[in-house]
C-alpha cells in the first residue's frame, strides 16, 4: 500500500438546483469538453472525538465510487490543499481499518486517540473533463449533488448542490494559469453562483454540531498582562509549528527537518531562559527530550546542509586534483547518510516517548506550573536572586516588577550570557597556542547564545510590544554568520574522517585535503562581519534598555501625579 501526494486547487461554489451549467469552454485557456462522466460517490469522515483533525483544518475520508477509491487525507496549504491517498485495503471483521501510513501523517494530532466515523456525505457527481486547443486535460468540473448525516451528538441531514473547478496536476504546479480560475470564478457567478463560505463538505456536512464537542483541553485562564502569558503564547507557538512540521518531516519536504528543529530548539529555549516564571520537574523533563529531539533531527539536517556543500565544492573546483574515487565518494555519500538519518527520524515521530513528550507540551501550554502557584520555588528559582542580576533588579523581588519588566530581566539574562560567550570569542579567536577545535567550540558556543537571545527577544517583542525587533534581527545575522561557519567546521571533520579510512584503505587523499583547505577558507570568510554584528547586538540591547528605563521614568511621574 502505497501514498501519493499532490496539490490540490480548487474553487468551490454554492448553486441553486434551477441553474444550468454554462458555457465552460468561454473559462480561459478552454478549449473544449474533452469528456464527462457520472459517478454515485460515498464519502464516511473521520476523526478523534474530540475533532482533532477537524479543529486543524485536515480531513480524512474513505471515499467509494468514482475513479479514486480509497483513503484520501487533506492537508491545508498556502497554494492550495495537498492531498495523500492510500488504497482501500480489505476489511477486517467487516471494518475498514485508516491504513497506517495514513495515520502517521497525523500522529502528531491524534496521539493514541481511535479515529471513528463522524459523518458520511453522499454525492451524485457529473465531472467535465476541461481540455485546451493541444487535447491537454487542464481542468475538471463538478456538479455535485449532495446529501450529508452528521454523526455527532444534535447531527442532521443536509442536502445541496456545489460547483468545483479543480486544476490538473499539470495547471496546478504553474501559478501564471491562476488565471484560469478567476475566469470560471466570473463566469459560474454571472450565471447565479456563489462563492462557497464553507471550505469543505464535511464542515457543511456538520453545520452546528461542531459545537456539541468540545476541545480535549480547557486552557488555564492567565492574566494577558502577566509574563507567564507572553511565555505561554510564545511556547503555544512553537508547540503548533512543531506539531505542523511532523508529517511534512515525515514526507520529507524540502526545509522540513530545518524548520522542525528550529521549532524544536525555540521551544528548549524559552523553557531554559524563562526558567522562574515557569517551574517544576515537568520543565527539565521537555528540556532533555527537546534536546534529544534537536539532536536527532541535527544528524538529519548537517547531512543535507554538508552533502549540499560537497556539491557545491566539486563544482567549484574545475582542476584535475580531485580522483574520480574521490568525486563519487563527496558527491554520493551524504546523501546516504541523510535518508539513513531521516529513517532515524521518522522511526522516533512514531514512538511512544515522542508522544509522551507532545503531551506534556501540550499540558505545559493549557495548565502552566507558574512559580505563583509555588512561592517556595518561586523563591529558589528566581533569575532576580542571583547575584548576576542583583545590580538589574536592586532590593525589588522578581513578584513586585511588572510583566513587561520579569521579561526584561529574563531577556538581560540571556544578554550577559552572550556578552560572556561573546568575551572568551574574543580573547580566544586568534591565540594560535589554543588548539583549533577549542576556539571554534568558542564560537559554536557563541552561536548558541545569539540563538536563544534572539528567541527571548522575538518573545518578549510580542507579549509586551517593546520594540525587541533590532536586537532580534542582529542576533539572527550573528547567528546566520557563525551557522554558516559552522557548517564549514561540520564538512571539514567529515572530509577528514573520508580521509582517514580512505589512507587506511590505500587510496589517494589529496582531493579530500584540497576539498579540507577550502572548507577552512570558506569558514574564516564567514567570519568576517563577526565584529560588526557582535557590536550591532550590544548597540541594540543597549538601545532598548535606554528606552525601557525613559519608559518607566515616564510612568513613574505619571504616577506621582495621580
Amino acid at each position: 500500500m502505497s501514498t501519493r501526494p499532490f496539490l490540490e486547487v480548487e474553487s468551490k461554489f454554492a448553486v441553486e438546483e434551477t441553474i444550468d451549467i454554462p458555457d465552460l469552454t468561454s473559462i480561459q485557456h478552454v478549449d473544449h469538453l474533452k469528456e464527462t462522466v457520472s459517478h454515485s460517490l460515498s464519502a464516511i469522515y473521520y476523526d478523534t472525538a474530540d475533532l482533532r483533525l477537524t479543529r486543524a483544518k485536515i480531513t480524512l475520508r474513505r471515499r467509494s465510487g468514482g475513479k479514486d477509491d480509497g483513503w484520501h487525507i487533506k492537508f491545508p496549504s498556502a497554494e492550495g490543499r495537498l492531498e495523500i491517498h492510500a488504497e482501500l485495503g480489505e476489511p477486517v471483521d467487516g471494518v475498514y481499518q485508516v491504513p497506517q501510513e495514513i495515520k502517521e501523517q497525523v500522529l502528531s494530532l491524534i496521539r493514541r486517540e481511535p479515529l471513528t466515523p463522524i459523518a458520511q456525505v453522499d454525492n451524485e457527481r457529473t465531472e467535465y473533463l476541461l481540455a485546451d486547443s493541444a487535447d491537454h486535460a487542464i481542468a475538471e468540473f463538478c456538479d455535485d449533488k449532495v446529501t450529508a448525516f452528521s454523526f455527532l451528538p444534535g447531527g442532521k441531514q443536509r442536502s445541496w448542490r456545489e460547483w468545483e473547478i479543480e486544476l490538473s496536476d499539470a495547471q496546478a504546479s504553474d501559478i501564471d494559469n491562476q488565471a484560469l480560475l478567476r475566469s470560471a470564478t466570473a463566469l459560474f457567478i454571472g450565471a447565479g453562483a456563489k462563492a462557497s463560505h464553507s471550505p469543505s463538505k464535511l464542515l457543511f456536512a456538520l453545520g452546528e454540531s461542531i459545537n456539541n464537542v468540545q476541545p480535549a483541553h480547557a486552557s488555564r485562564q492567565l492574566d494577558q498582562s502577566s509574563p507567564a502569558a507572553g511565555v505561554i503564547q510564545a511556547l503555544s507557538a512553537n508547540r503548533d509549528k512543531l506539531i505542523s512540521y511532523d508529517p511534512k518531516v515525515r514526507r520529507d519536504e524540502w526545509d522540513s527537518i530545518h524548520q522542525m528543529r528550529v521549532a524544536t530548539r525555540e521551544l528548549r529555549s524559552h523553557l531554559q531562559t524563562f526558567e522562574g516564571i515557569l517551574v517544576g520537574e515537568r520543565i527539565h523533563y521537555l528540556e532533555e527530550e527537546l534536546k534529544l529531539l534537536a539532536s536527532l533531527l541535527g544528524v538529519a539536517r548537517d547531512a543535507e546542509v554538508v552533502e549540499k556543500r560537497f556539491h557545491t565544492l566539486l563544482e567549484q573546483e574545475d582542476s584535475d586534483a580531485i580522483d574520480d574515487n574521490v568525486r563519487r565518494h563527496v558527491r554520493e555519500d551524504m546523501s546516504r547518510e541523510y535518508r539513513r538519518a531521516h529513517r532515524r527520524v521518522v522511526a522516533v515521530l512514531n514512538s511512544d516517548r515522542y508522544l509522551d513528550m507532545l503531551d506534556a507540551l501540550d499540558e505545559l501550554v493549557h495548565c502552566p506550573p507558574l512559580a505563583e502557584d509555588s512561592p517556595a520555588s518561586s523563591a529558589e528559582e528566581s533569575p532576580g536572586d542571583s547575584s548576576e542580576n542583583s545590580e538589574e533588579v536592586g532590593d525589588h523581588q522578581e513578584d513586585t516588577l511588572t510583566a513587561e519588566e520579569t521579561l526584561l530581566l529574563h531577556l538581560d539574562k540571556a544578554y550577559r550570557k552572550l556578552r560572556r560567550r561573546h568575551e572568551l570569542v574574543t580573547a580566544t579567536r586568534n591565540d594560535h597556542s589554543i588548539p583549533l577545535k577549542e576556539r571554534e567550540v568558542h564560537l559554536h558556543d557563541m552561536r548558541k547564545a545569539a540563538k536563544r537571545l534572539r528567541y527571548s527577544a522575538e518573545a518578549v517583542g510580542a507579549a509586551t510590544g517593546l520594540k525587541t525587533k533590532k536586537l532580534s534581527q542582529a542576533c539572527k545575522r550573528m547567528q546566520s554568520l557563525l551557522g554558516d561557519f559552522q557548517d564549514a567546521v561540520t564538512a571539514r571533520e567529515i572530509l577528514l574522517k573520508k580521509a582517514h579510512r580512505a589512507r587506511k584503505k590505500g587510496e589517494d587523499t589529496f582531493g579530500y585535503g584540497l576539498l579540507y583547505q577550502r572548507e577552512r577558507y570558506n569558514g574564516l570568510e564567514a567570519l568576517k562581519d563577526y565584529d560588526k554584528v557582535a557590536e550591532d547586538i550590544r548597540q541594540a540591547h543597549q538601545k532598548l534598555s535606554r528606552n525601557t528605563k525613559k519608559k518607566r521614568k515616564k510612568q513613574t511621574r505619571k504616577g506621582g501625579k495621580k
